[in-house]
């Protein structure tokens, strides 16, 4: 490019307005996937959370769904949180009915996360890895769609800056869900009250 060339202002104008704008970040985000299975169990429908060992070397001792960063051996995102799925707690591909995409989660840790939506046949014979996974259980999506069970709270974010917003819902079996698991359960809340 010449940037001498009396051209440029005509060239750039065409270039960006040819082009739509996204967010881009200071840093790249490291790429992350999660199953959210859902199950029925007595007639209601539940979504299968795990909270994480405190040995992990990120969000430890944190709920969160199924899931982790892309390995070079994932295809792509839906194979990395199927991975990651049977590896976490033993549920096996063949048995994950895959409904749909969320939208993707930039954290404020840096990672980019892509959520999946599945059903899986439930009770599931669970196998759960300890070296990665302290405790899984089920809420109940009546539960977590009731407004009463959910708060928003200010922090203090890891990097200098302003308190953000953080939602939190109410203990649930002793398990509290907050952060980035408490934001992907309620857009998927939200999409399921569209619908």
């Amino acid at each position: 490019m010449n940037f001498q060339a009396p051209e440029l202002k005509e060239a750039l104008a065409a270039a960006l307005n040819q082009r739509k704008p996204h967010v881009r970040v200071e840093w790249d985000a490291r790429l992350a996937a999660v199953l959210i299975p859902l199950y029925t169990e007595n007639g209601t429908w539940h979504a299968l959370y795990t909270r994480r060992t405190e040995d992990l070397d990120s969000h430890r001792g944190q709920v969160s769904f199924p899931g982790g960063v892309l390995e070079p051996e994932d295809r792509d995102p839906e194979a990395a949180a199927l991975r990651e799925a049977a590896e976490e707690i033993g549920i096996a591909s063949k048995d994950v009915q895959l409904l749909g995409q969320l939208d993707p989660l930039l954290t404020v840790t840096q990672f980019q996360i892509i959520p999946f939506v599945a059903v899986i046949p439930w009770p599931y014979p669970l196998v759960i890895n300890p070296a990665e996974v302290a405790r899984v259980f089920g809420v109940p999506l009546d539960w977590l769609a009731d407004p009463t069970n959910l708060e928003l709270q200010k922090r203090r974010p890891f990097i200098r800056g302003p308190e953000i917003d953080v939602y939190y819902f109410k203990p649930y079996l002793g398990e509290v869900i907050w952060g980035a698991t408490a934001r992907l359960t309620r857009q998927l809340l939200e999409i399921l009250s569209e619908s």
